[in-house]
């Protein structure tokens, strides 16, 4: 498996996996309205190549504020449907974190199953407020959320 940093070259096989993984009509969920117009923050993306050169999976993040604190919007993350049980998921996942921590990243949120986010530090986030409809106890984060509260918004650099 090779791991790389998602480059411009990647977009379309990282965008046909998404389809793949979660349907073209991912696009109509509430946390898509944060990243129109957008670019993903590529000096975290990254992209897991098999041995065949194939794309197996793909994690993001995107620039996001909550009131004045800069955050990192995780997802989707997005593993092959044949690559799926091996782990690839949460290696994305962990290896992301990773790359945030190093940039300095001071918090990153995201929407999902708190019992499988939680073994990677996530908790849910009260008084985060996601674009509904989303449930809000599947907005979680990790890191610094001390006094931070209000709508995640986007955040254009």
């Amino acid at each position: 498996m090779e791991l790389h940093r998602e480059a411009p070259d990647d977009f379309w096989e990282v965008e046909a996996l998404m389809d793949l993984c979660f349907a073209p009509g991912r696009t109509a969920l509430s946390s898509y309205r944060l990243r129109d117009g957008v670019p993903p923050a590529l000096d975290l993306c990254l992209v897991a190549r098999g041995s065949a050169g194939e794309v197996a999976g793909a994690i993001r993040f995107w620039p996001v504020r909550v009131g004045a604190a800069p955050a990192m919007l995780l997802g989707p993350v997005a593993v092959h449907p044949t690559r799926q049980g091996e782990g690839l998921g949460a290696f994305l996942i962990q290896s992301g974190l990773d790359r945030a921590d190093a940039a300095g990243v001071p918090r990153v949120l995201l929407v999902g199953d708190a019992p499988y986010y939680g073994r990677f530090g996530f908790t849910k986030l009260d008084g985060v407020e996601m674009p509904p409809p989303t449930n809000p106890d599947r907005v979680l984060g990790c890191w610094d959320w001390d006094g931070i509260k209000g709508p995640v918004e986007q955040h254009l650099s």
